[in-house]
């Protein structure tokens, strides 16, 4: 197999870049570094193309291995032929070598071994020869052996002479028939067949193991889909009914169909005699051995390919969340609200310093309202607090209203405030790199803390978590966990590289997903920091214990130095490229901080080839090394909404069909959008009220962080859902 032409037809891309990005893979380059420092030699291949191509060449690699096995172990068993070694090197997926390896795997004992050992194989073949004239039995007959008297009275004789027995005819042509339902079942071709049009026209089912039960999973209790159009949530929520012992699902296949098949490509002239018998021996072979096996095939391709689908919808709503813009130059009281162990508070400064910490008792049973709103204006005057930070937790509804009272009590503060996203706070706050950061601080005042610096830094926050306890995600626990983990992993380096860390200031949870950088090397940069201080140049990296020339050359540009010895270091250009830009400051007659001399050069740049010769360098480098040097130490979350920011509460009674409101996108899936428009529930909007041209994800319209605006479609307090409508019917367009 061509696996570099393979590749290129499935990802769309040019054969030279496929194979450009396997050699630069294949040499120990991250997909960091790839994408942003080796456009020239890809074709400026992106993160998401590199990492889909890495994943299908993972699989073709290990298509190609699994293929040499099959190929060795049927041929140590004497029976590979030249036919059956081409076919399996000409397969193109896993599932057709394991089909070609059937007949020769080593199975559980089977019914058609038993019969085997009886001796019935080659009345199998007599019976597929279908040109006997005379009754089968009289065939039979010579294979009957009648009761077999055993060696000796040991068990063991007496097994073996038992497995030997044919007691008469009707025995012998069972026997016969169990080896020919094997034998069909092994058919390569029957089963690509089989497989082929249960997925095309089979349908899945599911029903309730007792109707009268009460459970989420009502929408289910007589359900029935084209296997082929069942959406991804549909089926995790199928098979988590399942798991719980709450449906029974099964996948109906077009049975009369595939019994129709098998009889043409099996039985050759209607045969009295043979006929009836190889009839059986095919419903046999389908109900018993085919159809549950497909059945499972295709029951894990539908779970494959639904968790893939909610992966990647996770690892969109996760990009989104680290993307967030920071909240930078505010101090911020964090807030993780409570209710009988009262509410723990953290004040930070702008830089992510913990100033205080503190317990207040606003919400049931203490009630204690009045002294805690004293706490908190202390609290705003002595430490200039410029916005709340409020988790969305247990007691955040309480405690929000606490908050709007107060700010109407001290409007001249200025101060606002902000519903967060805990989710993973209470993860972070009682683990071992949280005890480490903060060993003064209980479990509570640690989620404060974290609380306050998700909104001045979502991305610096967000990586001390692991990515599945985020929260953005559906079904994430029922999911490949091996999968889900590589996925969001690279999604949150992929954020990291693109807006780059301060080598001076950033933790150890950032460092070890900077492109090269190992969690042990992300230990040794922090403490070769806090024992030489300040790094003064990138250069200094490489005096880092375990930090050797490759691991530089991949980290190096996605480290930036601020105020350090070389201006350039303060920048995404690489050490690799700054004579590059030293010759092309030298050609501008500027400095780096001028970004206006910049701008103007590059408006008026007439010839980028020429200027690439002229320099030694790409024309995509240069193209990049300019746009740097015309915005330094440019952060692409500012391009990304900010957070909406509070002063007032609103509360579900108060919302009215109809009511225009503004809201944030807290978290996308398959069939629509959660928004948070400041009550304690965030509302839905269902994916048919989001545009009014068709689409297939919600994705299409809406992402995490968006900031939207919504209408009130319907409110059931009792059940604390809201429906919301991004649609607005006095015009045609969303």
């Amino acid at each position: 197999m061509d696996i570099i032409s393979v590749i290129s037809e499935e990802t769309g891309s040019k054969p030279w870049q496929v194979e450009a990005a396997v050699k630069l893979i294949d040499e120990g380059n991250t997909i960091p570094f790839i994408a942003r420092y080796r456009k020239e030699v890809t074709g400026s291949l992106n993160d998401e193309q590199l990492r889909l191509l890495g994943t299908k060449l993972e699989y073709l690699r290990n298509l190609e291995e699994r293929k040499q096995e099959v190929i060795s172990l049927i041929d140590e068993q004497g029976k590979l032929t030249e036919e059956l070694k081409s076919a399996i090197l000409s397969a193109e997926k896993l599932v057709t070598v394991e089909d070609l390896y059937r007949p020769y795997k080593q199975k559980k004992k089977t019914r058609a071994d038993a019969a085997k050992k009886r001796g019935l194989e080659p009345l199998a073949d007599f019976i597929l020869k279908q040109d006997t004239k005379e009754p089968l039995e009289k065939e039979a007959e010579k294979y009957v052996t009648g009761k077999i008297a055993p060696v000796s009275d040991s068990r063991e004789d007496q097994i073996r002479a038992a497995e030997k027995e044919v007691l008469d005819t009707a025995a012998a042509i069972a026997g016969a028939s169990d080896i020919i339902a094997e034998r069909i079942s092994d058919e390569v071709r029957y089963r690509e067949y089989i497989r082929s049009v249960t997925r095309s026209e089979g349908k899945l089912i599911s029903e309730a193991k007792d109707k009268e039960t009460d459970s989420v999973y009502k929408n289910y209790y007589e359900f029935e889909e084209s296997v082929e159009k069942t959406a991804g949530h549909r089926i995790l929520a199928i098979n988590r009914g399942e798991k719980e012992k709450i449906l029974m699902v099964s996948v109906a296949a077009p049975t009369e169909r595939i019994i129709g098949y098998l009889k043409r490509q099996i039985i050759r002239s209607d045969n009295p005699y043979i006929t009836p018998v190889i009839e059986a021996a095919i419903a046999d072979s389908y109900s018993r051995l085919i159809q549950p096996s497909i059945e499972r095939e295709i029951r894990n391709e539908l779970t494959e390919r639904a968790e893939d689908g909610a992966i990647d919808v996770f690892g969109k709503n996760l990009k989104q969340l680290l993307m967030q813009p920071p909240l930078s130059g505010q101090t911020v009281l964090g807030w993780d609200p409570a209710f009988r162990t009262g509410c723990k508070l953290a004040v930070v400064d702008p830089t992510g310093k913990v100033l205080y910490t503190t317990v207040i008792y606003p919400t049931a049973p203490h009630n204690k309202t009045e002294e805690a709103k004293k706490v908190l204006k202390d609290l705003i005057r002595k430490y200039g607090v410029t916005l709340i930070s409020i988790g969305n937790g247990t007691a955040s509804r309480e405690s929000e209203q606490v908050v709007t009272e107060l700010l109407k009590e001290i409007p001249e503060a200025g101060v606002h405030y902000v519903i967060t996203n805990e989710a993973g706070a209470s993860v972070y706050s009682a683990s071992k790199l949280a005890a480490e950061e903060f060993p003064e601080f209980d479990v509570g005042q640690r989620s404060a803390a974290s609380i306050a610096r998700r909104v001045q830094d979502p991305l610096s926050e967000l990586v001390k978590i692991d990515p599945k306890s985020i929260g953005v995600g559906q079904y994430q626990h029922d999911m490949n966990q091996k999968k889900l983990s590589e996925t969001l992993s690279g999604v949150v380096e992929t954020a990291v590289n693109s807006v780059g860390v301060d080598l001076n200031t950033a933790s150890f949870s950032l460092l070890s997903y900077v492109s090269g950088i190992s969690p042990a090397v992300a230990k040794n940069i922090v403490a070769y920091r806090e024992a030489n201080g300040r790094f003064r140049t990138r250069s200094e990296l490489k005096k880092v214990a375990k930090l050797g020339q490759k691991t530089f050359e991949q980290c190096a540009g996605f480290c930036r130095i601020n105020s350090g010895d070389e201006p350039l270091d303060a920048t995404a250009v690489h050490p690799e490229s700054y004579e590059t830009a030293g010759i092309l400051l030298k050609k501008m007659n500027c400095g780096i901080r001028e970004e206006k001399k910049i701008r103007e050069f590059r408006k008026n740049l007439k010839d980028m080839k020429a200027l690439a010769e002229e320099t030694g360098c790409g024309e995509i480098t240069l193209n990049d090394i300019l746009s740097e040097l015309e915005k330094p130490a440019r952060d692409p979350r500012e391009e990304m909404p900010k957070p909406v920011l509070r002063s007032d509460i609103l509360e579900m009674k108060d919302l009215k069909p109809g009511m225009k409101l503004k809201g944030t996108v807290r978290n996308v899936i398959d069939f629509g959008a959660f928004i948070d428009i400041g009550v304690h529930e965030d509302g839905l909007v269902h994916i048919s009220q989001m545009s009014k041209r068709y689409i297939k994800h919600p994705m299409e319209v809406v992402s995490v962080g968006d900031v939207i605006d919504v209408t009130v479609l319907g409110v059931d307090e009792k059940k604390g859902r809201i429906s919301l409508t991004m649609l607005d019917p006095a015009s045609d367009r969303t």
